[in-house]
């Protein structure tokens, strides 16, 4: 069987690219031979490469991607990643694009109960077809090349994040800047590649405004990012929504404190107070990050749970094994 994995700018440091290139390397050990081809903002491919499986990630990047290739796809997968259910099935522009690519999908695949009942709400008629299956974590080796150095004394918090303004960056430097006045001591790191011009003109200017405790390093090599996870002492996500954010996921891996905003998909991820903190508003935000400052010991009791709940319930979690069992059903009834 071969597998044909469609995603959004494969090229880019992205969530997707993270998560489509785990899945073609987990088939890869189960023997299923995999390609995947990426979806660009200046796509001129007109045909895919022969497949047993097509599956798509994102439903209206795929959906607009599909209709214009010169052969009609008549069976396919499509993973929801977070902004077609978050935003674009609740722009008019995009909606009937979102409900067409889940409504024609053989499956729908999601990575939390909280997405399956969003989805399901907005378009019951696909209920029956959409599967939850749980996002694994990548397992990262520390080592002594990495392409940033903390500084000593310090406290760091750390935002893995492609600049775009769903991912609402200047939040975490205005949230920040505050304690920065009270603790002189406390560094944030922005870690992501470029991926909207106009954002990064916003972030660019506060981070010139606030040089002296801000850094932004650009993308890193997803290999060299537990490098990074090492020296944190806190992960933080500031996204107006998500999916299920590949970085939080890796954070708790390391076993780190996360501090992120409250959505879907990081609920879906972290419980206020048990595996990390979740915030409302910039009091929360203010009040839990200097809870983390100020008590390693409250850093370590998280961090340990939030290892604790990835391993449980994202470590080896069968995520290729389950996607196998859908690419089958497919391929046998079309036999």
């Amino acid at each position: 069987m071969k597998v044909i994995l469609v995603t959004p700018n494969f090229h880019q440091q992205r969530g997707n690219t993270i998560t489509v290139q785990r899945i073609a390397d987990k088939l890869s050990e189960l023997k299923i031979r995999t390609e995947v081809v990426s979806i660009t903002e200046e796509n001129n491919i007109k045909t895919l490469p022969h497949g047993d499986i097509i599956h798509g990630f994102n439903a209206y990047r795929f959906y607009k991607f599909k209709e214009e290739l010169a052969t009609e796809i008549n069976q396919y997968v499509v993973t929801i990643t977070g902004t077609d259910l978050n935003h674009d099935l609740f722009d008019q522009n995009k909606r009937s694009d979102v409900v067409q690519s889940v409504i024609k999908a053989e499956f729908v695949h999601v990575f939390s109960d909280e997405a399956k009942q969003l989805l399901i709400r907005e378009v019951p008629s696909v209920s029956k077809k959409v599967v939850i299956i749980p996002q694994d974590t990548d397992e990262f080796v520390v080592d002594t090349s990495s392409p940033f150095k903390k500084e000593e004394k310090t406290s760091l918090f750390v935002l893995p994040a492609g600049i775009r303004q769903v991912k609402n960056i200047p939040f975490a430097i205005n949230g920040l800047k505050r304690l920065h006045e009270e603790f002189p001591f406390i560094r944030l790191l922005l870690v992501g590649p470029i991926l909207e011009d106009k954002e990064w003109q916003k972030v660019k200017t506060l981070i010139d405004e606030n040089q002296q405790w801000v850094q932004y390093i650009g993308e890193v090599p997803h290999q060299k990012m537990g490098t990074i996870y090492h020296q944190a002492d806190v992960l933080l996500n500031t996204s107006y929504t998500e999916g299920q954010s590949t970085a939080i996921m890796e954070g708790m891996a390391s076993e780190l404190p996360v501090l992120v905003s409250n959505n879907n998909g990081n609920r879906s991820l972290v419980s206020n107070g048990l595996t990390g903190f979740v915030y409302e508003n910039i009091f929360d935000f203010y009040d839990y990050a200097k809870q983390l400052i100020l008590n390693p010991n409250k850093r370590r009791e998280l961090g340990k749970a939030a290892k604790q709940y990835i391993t449980k319930h994202h470590t080896n979690s069968n995520e290729a094994m389950s996607l196998l069992e859908i690419y089958n059903h497919i391929y046998n009834e079309s036999k």
